[in-house]
């Protein structure tokens, strides 16, 4: 079963690489996080083909694919759905039935997730989270596997509703999407501007993908793995009497066990990808800064001194002692 995952990666990459140029290591934490359950928050400008990455993982995964267009107007009904009335026309009689709103889908894209209001955030955190829909007091259960990639536009910030740190640890990864290089984009253009889309023909099957994740579980950790994950995640809380100085200095908030929780389990997911029997340091170091760098709030000092929450992580990984003994 593990090669058979790590051949899947390979053959989901080749698929995916045949309309995304580039973006290799976003790739690799969309199939991580994927594979692992969890969900994921991606940042990055527009145009960065984030919409078409994530489609395409869908088609290569055989998963139903859902896009959500966030905006301020958008209510928690138009996520999840809503009761409506229907008359039977052979009895005259009516009822109430459920329309399933585009939640209800393996893969959702929630696009620019902080346009919208915190009621209809919610609505979709809480959906994330239980992986079911409550109406007019019944419940629905989302279809399995089911994963949110939510996007954020890190320009614009006028007229926006950012979400709480509360709700930003619901998201197992902070994916960053950069500008592609210079071959890159030329590749892009290239590729783009004719008349031919390329086929992506599907690897695995919804039955497969929810198989592996319960896979990955069961990839043994070493106690001492797991000792250095809890550790790692303690030292970004300034309370702690371990934190480094520039942690109590720059950090307001620290992570939470939930941390902990996905660096164990990204952890696994990449070495069950990478077709090992078990995760190591290396694994936990690759998965720490998508955990961690959503999770942990900045301070004033912090924007003073021109340091960001990215370099205060890797600053922390490199410079503290964490690692498994």
């Amino acid at each position: 079963m593990l090669e058979r995952l790590a051949d899947a990666r390979k053959d989901l990459l080749a698929q995916v690489g045949q309309r995304i140029v580039g973006q290799k290591e976003v790739l690799d934490g969309i199939l991580t996080a994927i594979f692992s359950g969890g969900h994921a928050l991606l940042v990055g400008v527009p145009g960065l083909a984030k919409t078409l990455m994530v489609q395409t993982v869908a088609e290569a995964l055989d998963l139903a694919f859902n896009r959500i267009q966030f905006t301020p107007d958008l209510m928690p009904s138009d996520i999840t759905g809503t009761e409506i009335i229907e008359e039977d026309l052979t009895t005259g009689k009516r009822g109430f039935r459920f329309v399933r709103g585009p939640v209800f889908a393996n893969i959702v894209l929630a696009d620019e997730v902080n346009r919208t209001p915190p009621k209809t955030q919610a609505a979709l955190l809480q959906a994330m989270q239980e992986h079911q829909v409550t109406a007019a007091g019944q419940t629905h259960r989302l279809p399995a596997p089911f994963f949110v990639l939510a996007t954020q536009n890190p320009i614009e910030q006028e007229g926006t509703y950012p979400l709480p740190e509360a709700q930003l640890d619901r998201f197992m990864f902070e994916l960053r999407v950069d500008y592609p290089s210079q071959e890159e984009e030329e590749a892009i253009v290239a590729s783009t501007t004719g008349d031919a889309l390329a086929d992506v023909g599907s690897v695995l099957t919804s039955d497969d993908v929810v198989a592996m994740q319960h896979l990955v579980r069961r990839i043994p950790v070493s106690q001492a793995l797991v000792k250095a994950a809890v550790t790692l995640v303690r030292l970004t809380r300034p309370p702690e009497e371990a934190s480094p100085p520039f942690i109590k200095e720059f950090i307001s908030w620290g992570a939470g066990p939930r941390a902990s929780q996905f660096l164990i389990l990204g952890a696994k997911a990449r070495a069950a990808l990478d077709g090992r029997p078990m995760a190591d340091e290396d694994d936990l170091r690759q998965v720490a800064p998508t955990v961690l760098t959503h999770r942990i709030v900045i301070n004033f000092a912090a924007e003073a001194a021109g340091r960001t929450a990215p370099d205060i992580i890797e600053q922390l990984l490199k410079e503290t002692h964490w690692q498994p003994k």
